[in-house]
């Protein structure tokens, strides 16, 4: 990713958390997290990422209904030729690394023992 795309992926992920945070109204978005942007190389499409602790389907239903409010709402405060459209996606980063900290915990590893230190004769 150009450091251009990264500056806007930036800002739309910054733009739309406040959005979501302040202005949508719909209760099924109350506790939505914009956990990332991808955008590409023409910024005709990005791809937000986005994760709650709700129900998928249920939040993404949400968002689908909300994704022309927040495209508006975006092109109103982006300075951009074209206000790229926007694609929804779930983020299974969070839930990987929470399985991963399950897995962790229920492993049962005994203590490592502490390294021999050599003593000293004088």
């Amino acid at each position: 990713m150009t450091i251009k795309q990264q500056r806007v992926a930036t800002l739309i992920r910054n733009i739309l958390s406040t959005l979501l945070m302040t202005e949508v109204t719909d209760p099924a978005l109350e506790s939505v997290t914009v956990t990332d942007v991808k955008i590409d190389r023409e910024f005709e499409y990005a791809d937000v990422y986005v994760y709650a602790l709700d129900d998928q389907a249920e939040v993404m239903a949400g968002l689908a209904r909300a994704n022309g409010y927040l495209r508006r709402e975006l092109a109103q405060r982006v300075r951009l030729r074209n206000v790229p459209v926007l694609h929804f996606h779930w983020d299974v980063a969070m839930e990987r690394g929470e399985r991963i900290d399950s897995l962790l915990q229920s492993l049962d590893l005994p203590p490592e023992p502490a390294p021999e230190t050599p003593e000293d004769d004088e």
